[in-house]
């Protein structure tokens, strides 16, 4: 092989070669993002709409199948689902793999505008990409008052809106947060109905009444050369709505006020959120695919502990985290980087075992670090990341990798004991097994290479598996063929 013929004659160039992996594999390592699993892409898009009081049945049959229809035959459509509960209903769709989102969310949105006219009191659908799935969840933080601060936690969303949220969204490795629990309160007019009867008033004209209690715009008027902007106000704050005038009953004013109470309050069915008993704001925070989740926790963890100090405590608050993701990370890495160290060790008492020659046994060793560490430089290039899938694919090589090497070795050592010079036995040891070697990796590279290529959501999951073994494997065999005879034709003379 020419290969071999050559890494012979430049013994230096091959220990540059093999420090350079070495140097960058390191460098890889470090710099690979860490991930419990490998990005999966799920191309989903999701339909989120609320009827306030309406049925499920309701729901489904005026909203949620009109949406269905008009959905029906979007590019790429695989699956519609529908979760609909009293009052709220979401409708989940799934994409083929490899499907333009952006595309498609234009094609949603366009479609959604050819919508018959749903129920006046339904709010409007609000269209998001991805769907209703906590897989990308980095961690959970819950913002909750002081003992001795007086009022309610409900009084400083703005301030967890407008400080709290955008210093966290712009960390790198942070797609967004949610904050959820405490929704806005809302103006709720409660119409004793007895008291309205009394007085002739229907619930309808109720309803029609303060639905208009709104500024309109009157347009202009041109007086001389001025131009005026009109503006009727009929906007009430909720303490002066009570003076609503509804009708007149012997010729005096029924106000609002007359027949129903007013009050500001949250939603009876709004997200209410409680840490150790007490009332909080929830903020669910994202990850972007590709971040490296422990370095990006640790940044949100850092970022928190300045916000707690500088902008929650002055207001009397405080933030406490509730979900850590990087200590199952930690936990899995840790526990596969012990397994991988465990298999190096057991393999490499095999070999002695059976060798019982000190030499060809480190011989052999060698190989596996030069191909992991190789290993680590292509997952980096190809941009994937260090999980507990491609973890598991180290796992399962490190036997496999020393499989060509044991080869090499064992028939360079025995043709160095039937009397051939080093270099020789070196070179003809590595031709004479070459061949077989080849083809031995090549059918072992092509098991894997279905996997790599599938692109559904095992496919996906898999993958890194089939692609560390594969490159393990195949870098295995360049070091059997370079490195291995190389250094056996200096260590073994």
């Amino acid at each position: 092989m020419k290969l071999t013929q050559a890494s012979l004659a430049n013994p230096a160039a091959v220990a540059v070669a093999v420090c350079m992996v070495c140097v960058f594999g390191l460098i890889s390592l470090l710099d690979l993002p860490l991930q419990l699993f490998p990005d999966i892409e799920r191309p989903q898009m999701s339909i989120q709409t609320s009827w306030r009081s309406a049925s499920p049945q309701e729901i489904e049959s005026e909203i949620v199948e009109p949406i269905e229809t008009v959905m029906q035959g979007l590019p790429g459509l695989e699956e519609i689902s529908s979760n609909i509960s009293a009052g709220n209903s979401w409708l989940n769709m799934t994409f083929a793999v490899g499907s333009d989102m952006d595309a498609t969310l234009v094609e949603v949105l366009s479609r959604m505008n050819r919508l018959p006219p749903l129920p006046r009191d339904a709010n409007p659908p609000v269209v998001r990409s991805g769907g209703f799935s906590a897989g990308d969840t980095l961690t959970y933080f819950f913002v909750q008052k002081l003992a001795q601060t007086p009022g309610n936690v409900d009084d400083y969303r703005k301030l967890i809106e407008d400080r709290i949220v955008p210093r966290l969204t712009a960390i790198d490795g942070v797609a967004g947060v949610e904050v959820y629990g405490n929704d806005t309160d809302e103006l709720a007019i409660s119409v004793d109905p007895q008291r309205a009867a009394a007085l002739g008033i229907q619930l309808p004209e109720i309803a029609a009444l303060a639905a208009r209690a709104t500024d309109v715009s009157g347009g202009s008027v041109e007086v001389g050369r001025r131009e005026y902007v009109m503006r009727f106000a009929g906007r009430y704050s909720p303490e002066a709505l009570g003076g609503l005038i509804l009708a007149w009953r012997d010729g005096r004013p029924v106000r609002l006020a007359d027949v129903a109470s007013i009050d500001v309050r949250p939603p009876p069915d709004g997200a209410v959120a409680y840490q150790n008993g007490n009332r909080a704001f929830g903020l669910r925070v994202l990850r972007a695919n590709g971040a490296n989740v422990l370095a990006t926790l640790e940044n949100v963890v850092g970022t928190v502990d300045e916000l707690r100090e500088s902008e929650l405590r002055p207001q009397g608050l405080d933030i406490a985290q509730s979900f850590d993701s990087g200590i199952f990370i930690r936990r899995a890495i840790g526990l596969l980087s012990g397994s991988l160290v465990a298999g190096l060790v057991l393999a490499v008492a095999c070999l002695w075992w059976f060798l019982r020659d000190v030499r060809a046994t480190g011989l052999i060793a060698f190989a596996i670090p030069i191909s992991i560490l190789a290993t680590f430089i292509v997952l980096k290039l190809s941009g994937r990341s260090l999980n507990v899938i491609s973890l598991a694919g180290l796992a399962f090589a490190v036997g496999m990798v020393m499989d060509a090497a044991v080869v090499v070795a064992e028939n360079i050592v025995r043709l160095r004991e039937s009397g051939m010079p080093a270099l020789q036995a070196a070179l003809q040891g590595t031709r004479q097994v070459g061949g077989a070697l080849l083809a031995s990796t090549l059918t072992t590279v092509a098991v894997f290479l279905p996997v790599i290529f599938m692109e559904d959501v095992e496919g996906q999951l898999f993958s890194d598996l089939a692609l560390t073994i594969a490159i393990a494997v195949g870098m295995s065999l360049l070091v059997a063929i370079t490195v291995l005879p190389a250094a056996a034709g200096r260590w073994l003379g």
